[in-house]
This record gives C-alpha cells, sequence and structure tokens, in this order.
C-alpha cells in the first residue's frame, strides 16, 4: 500500500523558512515524479514544485522560483521542499504527490496523495 506522509508545516512570519518533507512508502518511486501541491481556502489546488525521481530534474511554479527547492534523499526515499521568503499568499495546505507518467509531472493527474500539511504565514 502506497503511502505518502508529509510533515514539516507550521506557523512562520513573512519571510522566514520552513521545510517540508513527504516520507514515501509501499513501492518504488524511482521511475516516479514526486511532486508539491498546495490548496488554499476558497481556491484550488494548484502545482508547486516536482522533481523526476531518476533524473533529478525540477519544476516550479512561477510564483515560488527562486524561494523553494525541492529535492529528494534516495537513502531515506524521502522528497524534501525547502521554503525561503515565504509571503502570506503561501498560506495553504500543502500536499506531497506521486506519478508514474512523468510527463503529467506539471499537472494534477498524479496517482497518490498524502494528507497535507498547513502552511500559515503571517504578515
Amino acid at each position: 500500500q502506497v503511502q505518502l506522509v508529509e510533515s514539516g508545516g507550521g506557523l512562520v512570519q513573512a519571510g522566514g523558512s520552513l521545510r517540508l518533507s513527504c516520507a514515501a512508502s509501499g513501492r518504488t518511486f524511482s521511475n516516479y515524479a514526486m511532486g508539491w501541491f498546495r490548496q488554499a481556502p476558497g481556491k484550488e489546488r494548484e502545482f508547486v514544485a516536482a522533481i523526476i525521481w531518476s533524473r533529478s530534474t525540477t519544476y516550479y511554479a512561477d510564483s515560488v522560483k527562486g524561494r523553494f527547492t525541492i529535492s529528494r534523499d534516495n537513502a531515506k526515499n524521502t522528497v524534501s521542499l525547502q521554503m525561503n521568503s515565504l509571503k502570506p499568499e503561501d498560506t495553504a495546505v500543502y500536499y506531497c504527490a506521486a506519478v508514474r507518467a512523468t510527463w503529467k509531472v506539471t499537472t494534477n493527474d498524479y496517482d497518490y496523495w498524502g494528507q497535507g500539511t498547513q502552511v500559515t504565514v503571517s504578515s
């Protein structure tokens, strides 16, 4: 059974940093793309960042480029999202997801989803 478990969310002031982690289990993810998405209250879920596990190729939404960094740790089977220079508009529930068809990496059409972790940025 595939499990994606997010951690690291919390409350931070604008300009601060947080690091989210996603622990992946239940299968080998070396042929997958791993993504981070977020959903703010009253808004649709949106793509934030993704990484092709085998090639370490990364993708970012324009709104987070230069501030967020996605990475993966093969030994720990985890994917992380380092978030710097946080803004109040980054406030959302952040979800980790995995997709086998890596061409879908920047879409919302992922195969597996975590439960989400809340990130709140105060002004």
